[in-house]
């Protein structure tokens, strides 16, 4: 099976077995979703959806954030790791945003990214989920391992996998297409001991006979000491 049949076969299958597939952090705005992409680098969606109550509660504005001392930034966010870095990429967001956009998130590619410490995955994720704009593929680390395993790609490097899946992939779905992966490799296709006795693209997943035959191989092995 070539590329664009896969992802035609995929993009049929995914609505299906993930109809309500969605970003699981939790937003109001496009203000409060720059923050918890930021401080979602290196950690878990629930554990930034624990952090965010309180930090929303208490910074409502772009201002808010860029006046904000980074000690006190930095306590609030602690728990989400990288702290310090975070700390001083939102603060410098804000200040861009408070100063040059008039406390409102811009909304094109090229503004997003110019701001401090958002690069095109923030971007993407921002502009995809907050304003409705397919502009890109968020690749995350599910999405890479997924776009390999599907041989979607070649490359390992985030940049060149979306470079890839924007040619194959319809653009009125590459939002969803992000969700769907990573949904798909939040509950099934794990890193390690996929579940592809269960998995719901099976038959379009050109690795899941060799994983299937694989752990099948080391059970018996392991029967057999």
């Amino acid at each position: 099976m070539k590329i664009p049949e896969r992802v035609e076969q995929l993009v049929e299958a995914f609505p299906v077995v993930y109809p309500g597939a969605h970003c699981e952090l939790n937003f109001r705005n496009p203000l409060e979703l720059l923050v918890a992409t930021i401080l979602s680098a290196q950690c878990t969606d629930k554990r930034v959806n624990m952090v965010t109550p309180g930090l929303f509660k208490k910074y409502r504005r772009a201002a808010d954030y860029a006046n904000a001392p980074q000690i006190e930034l930095e306590n609030a966010i602690k728990s989400t790791g990288f702290f310090r870095s975070k700390a001083k990429s939102i603060r410098g967001a804000m200040r861009a945003i408070a100063e040059e956009h008039n406390g409102k998130v811009p909304d094109t590619m090229e503004e997003l990214r110019a701001l401090p410490g958002v690069g095109r995955k923030t971007a993407n994720v921002v502009l995809g989920n907050a304003f409705g704009k397919n502009e890109g593929i968020v690749v995350d680390t599910h999405v890479v391992r997924l776009s390999k395993r599907l041989r979607l790609t070649r490359h390992s490097e985030p940049e060149k996998i979306e470079r890839d899946l924007m040619k194959h992939v319809p653009r009125e779905h590459w939002t969803d297409w992000s969700h769907w992966f990573i949904w798909h490799g939040r509950r099934r296709c794990f890193a390690r001991k996929p579940d592809c006795s269960q998995c719901e693209i099976f038959r379009i997943c050109p690795s899941g006979k060799i994983f299937l035959r694989t752990g099948e191989a080391r059970e018996a092995e392991a029967a057999i000491r």
